[in-house]
């Protein structure tokens, strides 16, 4: 029996050991190594990076599915430059998801447009690719499941999926209207999720207008008590990305008369 060559028996290996990621750039990387692109080093870290990549992958495709994630959105595409009252030090730092293992609260704060459902989201794509199971839905969306389960008799099978997730991400506090009802269900959630696991929110108002917001300024203070005692605040203040775009798009459409809208802004602004 002809014996079967280096490759052959480490992609074998690979096969038994169930790394397909690795295996796929398996030909890649030897074919370094035959050039002298690759150390030894080098060759094992590239195969083992493929096989967390794939690994990571596939952890955020089921998280798709599973998490009502509305999109795909990064860190690496936020633009920073264009919101310079955030602290790009803090989002790393809370990217490296520490605050998850010590069961802490995120707040995103700013007018809408600013970014702050971005960098929700990437922190919930960050938490699944990590392993973590997560969940997303607005305050309306998660409400509305609330009352539909209490009305079914299910609140309390329902409090618990919504309480087993490491990550909660909670969207657009502040954007509608709660009901007194809906209010109190929305602090149950919150009460059960309590230093058991960490709840990411984002909200066009500031704290002292969540009384108003969920009609009830006890409920709210003892819900902001629970949600800020363990917590990391990001309060963004700057222009829409969304308005940007629309300037953008205007631009690109009327370009004369972009050109002569930013001629005669500059001239007032030479004549002030």
């Amino acid at each position: 029996m002809k014996a079967r060559s280096r490759r052959e028996r480490i992609a074998a290996q690979l096969a038994d050991l169930k790394m397909p990621g690795a295996l796929e750039g398996l030909d890649e990387v030897l074919a370094g190594v035959d050039g002298g692109g690759f150390t030894a080093a080098e060759a094992i870290e590239r195969l083992l990076a493929a096989q967390i990549e794939l690994r990571n992958s596939r952890r955020l495709a089921t998280a798709m599915r599973s998490s009502r994630l509305p999109g795909l959105k990064r860190l690496a595409d936020f633009d920073f430059s264009f919101q310079p009252s955030i602290r790009r030090e803090q989002i790393d730092s809370l990217h490296e998801l520490g605050f998850l293992e010590r069961r802490e609260n995120v707040v995103f704060l700013g007018p809408p447009g600013v970014g702050k459902t971005h960098l929700a989201i990437s922190l919930a794509v960050t938490a699944a690719e990590s392993g973590r199971r997560i969940y997303f839905g607005t305050l309306a969306d998660l409400i509305d499941s609330l009352e539909d389960a209490h009305a079914a008799g299910r609140l309390k099978q329902r409090l618990r999926t919504l309480t087993h997730p490491a990550l909660l991400v909670v969207d657009e506090i502040g954007y509608l209207s709660v009901t007194p009802n809906g209010a109190r269900l929305f602090f149950q959630l919150v009460n059960s999720r309590y230093e058991r696991a960490s709840t990411v929110l984002t909200s066009n108002k500031g704290f002292e207008h969540w009384g108003e917001i969920l009609h009830d300024e006890v409920m709210a203070a003892a819900l902001l008590d629970r949600l800020l005692h363990r917590s990391h605040i990001v309060n963004i203040r700057g222009n829409s990305f969304r308005m940007r775009r629309h300037m953008d798009l205007s631009k690109a459409i009327h370009p004369t008369a972009s050109r002569a809208a930013d001629a005669e802004r500059a001239r007032k602004g030479d004549e002030s």
